[in-house]
């Protein structure tokens, strides 16, 4: 239930995007400002989870991320000014991506017996929670409105808190007492991770392939906007860019855990992703079903990397630190994605250099997957 709001702040709003822009006054370019959001606030909370778990520990942490993604997903969707709609969107996305840091151990603590399919099951219902509001967000925005479109997914939030108001009520002590999930000195894991070769090509990998994919899910509606087609079809382009990535979910884990060394995959990924650009660019309708299933296959290097935080990690205190260290470099990166996406098709007038960016962006993620894909655990290459 927690893995399911994970992402539903970001595809609830893309396809609204124009929409509650001409409600309450923003420009496009807007547009590139909320679609670096996530990956902001996804940093921040990379930062800032080993510092919540240490003190409260993993349930309650996430207890907190659900609290906050509910409060943030309610109140924005009823704001006037565009100030107030960043601020409770931030509010929102930090507690969805404190659950991005804190799901990973919490699989490490209860289930590591059976990494590889818990490890499946959240990251399904990860894109689960990507999917279905793209899906759905224009149609309920036409008969609602766009405020109601926005804010329902709040419940959604408010409901994965309660299962940990249970856990909590049995396991209150034992949640804080229990450190398994940490080092002994989380500043200096987090140091020690700096110092690890598979720590950066983790972050990179995993760092690129969300700057390609939060970049596709901002300006997607847009690309196919310019080539002449509707907000509806827009959006539910979306939701299938999403929706591929179900495939990669309920797989991915499951072959990462069977092949010492899965870089080959990301190869393949690679070259699906340079398939989509070139069809998202230069012929976006001829078919665009087809280039949207390229470019949804691409990122299945993001389950991939989730996957190899646990298989390349000997211990639940190394997962805990390269989980941080992962998602808040990762993030820090993909920051640059959506904006720079924006400003370079604002700056040109068309897609070429945009895409081109993100050509640059797959070469990276090459680069960092060759690292992190190697057969050997953190815990060898951090000092």
């Amino acid at each position: 239930m927690s893995a399911l709001t994970l992402r539903v702040a970001v595809t609830a709003f893309t396809p609204l995007a124009a929409q509650i822009g001409q409600d309450i006054g923003y420009s496009t370019a807007i547009v590139g400002i909320f679609g670096m959001i996530p990956t902001a606030m996804f940093a921040v909370a990379g930062l800032l989870t080993p510092i919540m778990t240490r003190r409260f520990g993993l349930e309650l942490t996430a207890l907190l991320a659900m609290l906050m993604t509910g409060v943030g997903s309610a109140v924005r969707a009823f704001v006037p000014d565009t100030w107030e709609l960043l601020v409770f969107s931030a509010l929102a996305l930090t507690g969805m991506g404190i659950g991005n840091v804190v799901i990973p151990p919490l699989v490490k603590r209860y289930f590591s017996d059976r990494l590889a399919l818990l490890s499946a099951v959240y990251i399904v219902m990860v894109q689960l929670g990507t999917v279905i509001p793209a899906l759905v967000a224009v149609p309920v925005a036409e008969a609602h409105g766009w405020r109601i479109s926005l804010g329902l997914w709040a419940l959604l939030a408010f409901a994965a808190a309660l299962p940990w108001l249970g856990v909590l009520r049995v396991r209150r002590q034992a949640a804080v007492a229990d450190t398994t999930e940490l080092p002994a000195d989380a500043a200096e894991s987090t140091g020690k991770a700096w110092k690890s070769p598979l720590a950066w090509g983790m972050a990179l990998m995993f760092g690129t392939t969300s700057l390609i994919t939060y970049s596709l899910f901002a300006w997607m509606p847009t690309i196919f906007g310019d080539a002449g087609a509707s907000a509806a079809f827009g959006g539910s382009m979306v939701g299938i860019f999403a929706l591929i990535g179900l495939v990669a979910a309920l797989s991915a884990p499951i072959v990462v855990g069977r092949i010492a060394n899965p870089f080959p995959i990301v190869i393949g990924c690679a070259a699906f992703f340079f398939i989509g650009f070139a069809g998202l660019l230069f012929a976006p309708m001829s078919a665009p079903l087809l280039w949207v299933i390229a470019v949804g296959l691409g990122p299945s290097t993001f389950p991939m990397a989730l996957t190899l935080i646990n298989l390349r990690t000997r211990t639940s205190a190394g997962s805990a630190a390269l989980s941080g260290f992962t998602q808040g470099v990762g993030y820090t990166v993909a920051c640059l994605g959506p904006l720079l996406f924006g400003a370079l098709h604002s700056m040109t007038g068309g897609w070429l250099a945009p895409f081109g960016f993100l050509v640059v962006a797959v070469f990276v993620l090459l680069v960092g997957a060759w690292q992190a894909c190697k057969p050997r655990m953190l815990e060898d290459t951090w000092n």
